[in-house]
């Protein structure tokens, strides 16, 4: 097999063509350096059988200026290009971090080839995409989870209803778009996992527990924060959803991160939504996020499913006690008020938590568990809900804030 270390590859970025441009948030005439020769990190995987020549898995992180990350989107696709077509590779992704702020070129660089990059040389995951959808073949839902805020137990409410769905015969896929927290490797007890390629190069989703799952906590190094503005966190979800081979499903369960974000905007101008499901605990601050993140589906024009309430209640594990801490039906009144269905309350017990850290989600390990029974609940209620709402078939509106 032809050899293919950081050494090799670093040689083959130096032999990249580079153009010329300037950066979108500076002056008209400061220069960006196409500077792409910096490896943050690098994952070299052999997933070929003895015997066969091309079959590495590649990751490789290279570190840019993040404020440069739209203009150098053009050159990080030419980088994972250049890498699918060495002879030893059977995938390679390439993704840009942010590990230190790329330098500008001397005029002696330049003169040796380095060049600048054009702003109208961007790829294809910057600038105005939102006409543009992702095609989705064979996936018959698309269900976006969601909150307001964080810490109300939406990735468990996602990972336990796409598992509730294929534990009662669905074929069920799990996106995990939160780039900068990921927790799906975490929920599906996978966290060291890579995934592999498929003969056309798409990346091949990790299953687990009857689930075919994609998160970036796959492609970077757990240990890492990703330092990422805005187009590179778009073009990452995008990636995902495009290039992975998710087969045909019945439901592409995505947990979504918190707020009402780039990630949300660009899920929702480009792809088409089946609903979303909103989660949030009945306290007070929690409701009052959830209500944004219900105000902003319907500004966009995608259907809400309805609300579960997670966190409901404490069961106490020694003597079976309630404890309402987060307050009591809050959610419940909410979805009456919002005029959006009910799904459901999650109760919160202690094997549900230490299920969900030790990677299973509870409907699997402990399906009679008062928590699984209400996942299971959730499922049918959200189940009866698509099934009742018509899939949008326009076009996702073109979405301007004033």
């Amino acid at each position: 097999m032809t050899l293919l270390n950081a050494d090799t590859i670093q040689q083959l970025l130096a032999t990249l063509p580079v153009k010329e441009g300037h950066a979108d948030d500076g002056p008209g005439d400061s220069p960006v350096v196409a500077d792409l020769t910096v490896i943050d990190g690098l994952t070299i995987q052999d997933s070929a059988p003895e015997g066969e020549a091309a079959g590495l898995d590649v990751t490789l992180s290279l570190a840019v200026d993040p404020k440069h990350g739209p203009v150098l989107e053009t050159m990080r696709q030419l980088v994972e290009q250049k890498l699918n077509d060495h002879p030893a590779v059977k995938r390679a992704v390439v993704l840009l971090t942010a590990a230190r702020p790329a330098r500008q070129a001397s005029k002696r660089e330049l003169g040796r080839g380095q060049g600048r990059l054009k702003n109208q040389d961007q790829g294809p995951n910057t600038g105005n995409t939102s006409q543009r959808m992702i095609d989705l073949p064979g996936i018959r839902h698309v269900v976006a989870v969601a909150s307001g805020k964080g810490g109300v137990g939406k990735s468990t409410v996602a990972a336990n209803l796409a598992a509730a769905w294929a534990a009662n015969g669905w074929s069920v896929g799990l996106l995990d778009a939160d780039i900068y927290g990921p927790s799906v490797p975490t929920l599906a007890g996978q966290v060291l996992t890579k995934p592999k390629a498929t003969a056309d190069k798409r990346l091949e989703p990790i299953t687990a527990h009857g689930l075919k799952t994609m998160s970036i906590g796959y492609l970077t190094d757990p240990e890492k924060a990703l330092v990422w503005r805005g187009p590179m966190v778009q073009g990452a979800l995008v990636q995902m959803l495009r290039d992975v081979d998710w087969g045909t499903l019945d439901a592409l369960v995505i947990d979504l991160p918190p707020g009402t974000g780039d990630i949300q905007l660009t899920l929702a101008q480009r792809v088409r939504l089946s609903g979303a499901v909103i989660v949030s605990t009945p306290q007070d601050l929690a409701l009052i996020d959830a209500r944004r993140a219900i105000a902003m589906f319907d500004r966009v024009s995608v259907p809400i499913l309805g609300m579960v309430e997670n966190m409901s209640v404490f069961c106490c594990p020694e003597c079976g006690h309630e404890s309402h801490i987060f307050g009591q039906g809050g959610a419940q009144d909410e979805a009456k008020q919002r005029n959006v269905a009910y799904l459901g309350a999650v109760p919160l017990t202690m094997r549900l938590r230490e299920l969900t850290d030790a990677g299973t989600p509870i409907v699997v390990s402990e399906p009679d568990d008062p928590a699984a029974h209400a996942f299971f609940d959730v499922a049918q209620q959200t189940q009866l809900a698509l099934d009742t709402t018509a899939k949008n078939q326009r076009p996702a509106p073109t979405i301007t804030w004033l």
